[in-house]
């Protein structure tokens, strides 16, 4: 019922929204009579605030279309490696008209971007792989909306996250692949690449970890009490809802991203409610730099999908209330998960220091579990100064972060071995 009166709210909010983008697009017209009226920039700068609050958020695009790789200009084209129900794999296809740079780009690592599938969109992750194509081959999981996919695909829980991942592992080749997870699929990337292990598959040259809840017992945050304080029944009986009938997936158990979305703005409401005031102040002051950045951060944060119900409370119970990982009793799809059978990829995990997500300590943990990795093929950074987004995304990421990335995916790359 709480998804139908959310669609209702939708689409009362709607027909509001778009008057209100009218508006302020007429009174910021300079061809517009009105735009010549005494204090019109409050009335317009009002008009879009409004428009941004009651508007639909789209999936965002990646619009990678260029880039810089070898210190040349190179177009990009967006492809779909391999397609499934609840996942695309996506790869970003590197051009040149330069023989040097396409005989470099040749011989540059293969990567593979794990997304996390918590809410928003994989695009969250655009300045990650805009940075990676510099110098690699790119993949990335790009995951499907939940209310998109109809109920005779069937359902996906944490298993099944597992099992795409090393679907896609195998597809692109494990043997000269290397995978970076990014927050909450540092869990799953783990133990598929475990069980490719135990069952004596080739495993990728490595894996980055950067700020996932690899042992939520260690620093625990809010995010990590919040999935504690009430038994799995709550989670089932208060934020898991059906997907009413104007989606492809009608019919569908999820948890919901308006819901996700409800959560991310209350760790921190000060701060958005400050940041749109600085919005309408800045619109008001004709700061049109400062207004098109707030624009394109909550173009992404607001664009949120659904995910699927078995999966959500699979990770509640799993990750966060059981702990199963580390303490070495999880079993997928019957087989255990056994992180010391990993012993051919190299291992990096990333921390951000002043992260309020996955805390200190919970991504270095998969060091104390992958004890065959020997230590010479593996190495811990925590990033002074970096929050939780820091370390994939923005300044730090592009200048502290990814140099070190790099060179350890160079550092284990097959040519190099």
């Amino acid at each position: 019922m709480l998804y139908q009166i959310h669609e209702w709210q939708r689409a009362f909010l709607g027909p509001l929204s778009h008057f209100a983008e009218a508006g302020a697009k007429m009174l910021n017209d300079p061809a517009s009579p009105l735009a010549q009226w005494p204090g019109v920039e409050r009335w317009a700068a009002g008009y879009e605030l409004m428009h941004r609050l009651g508007k639909d958020y789209e999936k965002p695009e990646f619009n990678l279309h260029q880039a810089v790789a070898h210190d040349h200009e190179i177009a990009i084209v967006e492809r779909v490696a391999l397609s499934r129900p609840f996942c695309q794999l996506k790869r970003f296809k590197r051009f040149s008209d330069d023989p040097d740079t396409i005989e470099k780009m040749k011989n540059d690592p293969v990567v593979l971007v794990v997304a996390p599938l918590s809410g928003h969109h994989s695009t969250l992750l655009r300045d990650t792989v805009r940075t990676l194509l510099r110098d690699h081959k790119v993949y990335i999981t790009d995951w499907v909306d939940a209310r998109m996919v109809p109920v005779d695909q069937g359902t996906f829980g944490l298993d099944d996250y597992v099992a795409y991942v090393q679907e896609f592992i195998r597809h692109i080749g494990a043997e000269s692949l290397h995978v970076i997870s990014v927050c909450q699929p540092t869990v799953p990337v783990l133990a598929a690449i475990s069980l490719m292990a135990s069952r004596g598959e080739t495993t990728p040259r490595s894996m980055t970890m950067m700020g996932g809840p690899i042992d939520p017992r260690r620093s625990p945050t809010s995010v990590n009490n919040l999935a504690t304080r009430q038994p799995l029944s709550w989670f089932k009986g208060n934020v898991i809802h059906t997907v009413p009938s104007n989606y492809p997936g009608a019919g569908r158990e999820v948890y919901p991203g308006f819901l996700q979305h409800a959560g991310f703005i209350a760790m921190n409401p000060s701060r958005h409610l400050n940041s749109h005031w600085d919005f309408y102040q800045d619109l008001v002051r004709g700061d049109l730099d400062d207004a098109e950045s707030h624009r394109k951060f909550y173009d992404e944060y607001n664009a949120v999908l659904d995910m699927p119900a078995q999966f959500y409370l699979d990770t509640i119970a799993k990750v966060f209330q059981q702990f199963l990982l580390p303490r070495g009793v999880w079993d997928v799809a019957g087989e255990r998960v056994d992180p010391s059978a990993i012993k051919r990829t190299a291992l990096l995990t990333v921390e951000g220091e002043l992260d309020d997500i996955s805390g200190l300590g919970q991504t270095e943990a998969a060091h104390d579990l992958c004890t065959g990795i020997p230590a010479k093929a593996r190495a811990h950074r925590v990033i002074e100064g970096a929050g939780h987004y820091g370390i994939f995304s923005g300044r730090r990421w592009r200048e502290t972060v990814y140099p070190q990335v790099r060179d350890f995916i160079r550092q284990f790359d097959q040519r190099k071995a």
